[in-house]
């Protein structure tokens, strides 16, 4: 059996076993959040079998992502780019709408998100650009305008009906390019050219009235309305804990994490999941806090803390840009997500869509960040294997190699 786990699940061990504690944490919480979906159903398990069949095919697909070899993956994410431009105009005019967002399509009698495939894409992209800058004074601005050209396509299909989604995008990406040595100078102006582009649109919605606004932007005013709710208090104390339709959702994860305590009231026992709307998805992190406490949420924290410590640690054991700044954006792409989710959740910021990986409902965004995690696993998988003579001939390390630092020093 030893022997078996170790033909087939290679990589990092720390990171095999932070994705296997965040599958067995998704399908408890899962079990207890999906109540009303349960309700609904003809069959009462349908939407926890669903659920448990999503991450088992995930695993899957890490398990055989982590053992492709990466410079196929660079390969394969430039026909991934293509496919989502297509997929993100179709879904313009054939997606179907939910929680009053058009962000779905189904093609075969299959639903899917195609931003996610746009994210996976994208991030692998751009990475093989910035491995790609050998001399910063002759490749740097082909290659960064490069990565501004490709985010200026996908981000604006994206930031129509999914504006959160959007600009974590952007910001991992940009993060990247500050992590691969792109000039400040650059990084610079399009910071400031993005901050001066929201200011403007942000007095543009509140100038212009929704009817005349024409249809495909019309979904700004609920972003500028969650933004206004957020930062913008109610003075009045009879109607601070009053809820009602608009605060539906921030009202009872309050109510949910303010029964969590400490230790929380176990699993399966929470009320809130009954009242809390979008409890199994975008708001899952106050029924873990509700069920297992904050030891509980500080325990999931931790696990995406994980990932991206890890993450680090293989990058700087890589031996050449590309796999270094793959791992990094992918890991952030999730860390980010996560983050947000549990913001959101915690009244922290304002109410969006993300999804809490691996834990909340929703098939293409369990498959997709499964890949995340095999991408991450085969990068390391080769990193050991081109370590260790006796598992694998070494090879020469490429021009563009950075010195590698063993495992073992690093352990």
């Amino acid at each position: 059996m030893d022997s078996l786990l170790k033909k087939y699940l290679r990589g990092d061990a720390t990171l095999w076993i932070a994705f296997i504690m965040l599958c067995v944490v998704s399908i408890i919480e899962m079990y207890s959040a999906s109540s009303t979906l349960a309700y609904k159903a003809a069959n009462h398990t349908t939407p926890m079998l669903r659920h448990v069949g999503f991450l088992a095919g995930g695993a899957l697909i890490a398990i055989i992502v982590h053992l492709v070899p990466y410079r196929f993956i660079r390969l394969l994410s430039y026909v991934g780019l293509l496919l989502s431009v297509f997929l993100l105009i179709l879904v313009q005019f054939k997606g179907q709408s939910e929680n009053d967002a058009t962000r779905w399509l189904v093609i075969g009698g299959v639903q899917f998100q195609p931003s996610e495939l746009a994210k996976l894409s994208v991030i692998i992209v751009a990475a093989d650009f910035i491995s790609r800058i050998k001399n910063p004074e002759t490749d740097e601005k082909r290659y960064f305008w490069s990565i501004m050209i490709m985010l200026a396509i996908i981000c604006p299909l994206i930031l129509i009906e999914n504006f959160s989604t959007a600009g974590i995008l952007f910001g991992v990406v940009f993060i990247m390019m500050f992590i691969g040595k792109i000039s400040l100078k650059k990084l610079g102006s399009i910071a400031g050219l993005i901050i001066l582009a929201a200011i403007l649109g942000y007095g543009a919605i509140k100038a212009i009235p929704r009817d005349s606004m024409p249809s495909a932007f019309k979904r700004a005013y609920t972003w500028t309305s969650r933004i206004d709710k957020f930062f913008v208090s109610d003075d009045k104390k009879e109607d601070k804990y009053a809820i009602t339709d608009e605060n539906l959702q921030v009202q009872h994860g309050k109510i949910a994490i303010a029964r969590g305590g400490f230790f929380g009231v176990m699993p399966g026992n929470s009320i809130e999941r009954d009242f809390l709307p979008q409890a199994y998805s975008d708001f899952i992190y106050a029924i873990i806090v509700e069920e297992t406490g904050m030891l509980g949420g500080v325990v999931v924290m931790l696990l995406y803390l994980i990932l991206l410590y890890r993450a680090g640690r293989i990058a700087t054991e890589s031996p050449t840009v590309f796999p270094a700044v793959v791992v990094i954006g992918l890991s952030l792409m999730i860390v980010i997500q996560a983050f947000v989710n549990m913001a959101v959740a915690t009244s922290l910021g304002p109410v969006t869509g993300q999804p809490l990986p691996l834990i909340s409902r929703g098939g293409t965004s369990i498959l997709i960040t499964c890949i995340y995690f095999g991408v991450i696993l085969g990068v390391t998988r080769q990193i050991k294997e081109e370590g260790h003579p006796e598992d694998k001939e070494m090879v020469e390390a490429p021009e563009e190699a950075i010195p590698v630092v063993s495992l073992e020093e690093l352990s």
